[in-house]
């Protein structure tokens, strides 16, 4: 696998999905299993777990939350193995709030506004240490899945520490396009800022397909938007915001990040487009 492509700068290397139990079709994301504490459990839409009787009283914690999430990743068509309960219990239990979500550091270069509108910002984003993990897939959606499953176990255990190393917002994906920006590439990035803490020293992931680079320093032209992130929104929000600017030009014409900063399941989750200055 070339590792050496996980930067902001949007190259990427290859990378399988992996042959364990979580390798099949649907989307799911990082932000999906950690949003979800016991608090939430009640909002599936389909009764609370309370009415589920006796026998869901007598689980643990953290059973009632891979049941959960088991039930809710069939409607994305994904089967979430047995060995994901603890990471899960994991992040539910460890994130009660976005006071405790790390914010990736930038500096506000400039706000773009019109008529009262803010059209984008351009900002400074100083190099810092990310863990990646780029997936070839059949389609964006399954990369984007395997992705965050990997890059949570990673978060929650599977690291050097053996411990949870904290969220940061927003996970991001490095999406690739041809020429015309009109098609998607299979190739999709995906990548989780270490927490302040952890950058001098980085836990080394025990996934080996999981790498831990140093994304040198970026300006980037970012404009927000709400929905769901799929292959005809990303590539009708990166039509919108090469309008929108003065010189798209002077960006990378191929690369762009599409960071999410909410739970995918919500519906006006918040997301943004990335446009990478060249250097």
């Amino acid at each position: 696998m070339d590792r050496g492509g996980c930067q902001m700068s949007g190259g990427g290397g290859g990378g399988g999905g992996g042959g364990d139990a979580m390798d099949r079709p649907g989307v799911i994301t990082l932000e999906d299993l950690e949003s979800f504490s016991e608090d939430q459990l009640s909002d599936s839409g389909n009764g609370s777990l309370e009415e589920e009787g006796e026998t869901m009283e007598a689980e643990d914690g953290s059973e009632r939350l891979l049941n959960y999430w088991q039930e809710v990743a069939r409607g994305h068509q994904v089967e979430v193995s047995p060995d994901m309960a603890e990471p899960i219990q994991q992040l539910s239990s460890n994130n009660q709030g976005q006071s405790q979500r790390e914010q990736v550091p930038f500096t506000l270069l400039l706000r773009k506004e019109k008529c009262g509108e803010q059209l984008y910002e351009k900002r400074h984003y100083e190099k810092g240490h990310w863990a990646c993990i780029t997936l070839h897939e059949d389609t964006y959606e399954q990369s984007i899945c395997y992705g965050f499953m990997r890059i949570m176990r990673y978060i929650c255990q599977q690291n050097s520490l053996g411990d949870y190393l904290g969220m940061t917002l927003p996970i991001v994906t490095v999406v690739r396009t041809d020429e015309s920006r009109s098609v998607i590439s299979q190739d999709v990035t995906v990548a989780y800022y270490l927490p302040l803490e952890h950058q001098a020293q980085p836990p080394q992931p025990h996934d080996n397909e999981i790498v831990v680079e140093v994304w040198p320093a970026a300006t980037v032209y970012t404009r927000g938007f709400t929905g769901p992130t799929n292959e005809v929104t990303i590539i009708n929000q990166i039509g919108a915001m090469a309008e929108l600017l003065d010189s798209p030009g002077l960006c990378v014409s191929d690369s762009f990040i599409v960071a999410g900063y909410t739970n995918p399941a919500h519906s006006h989750r918040q997301n943004e487009i990335w446009f990478l200055e060249r250097r």
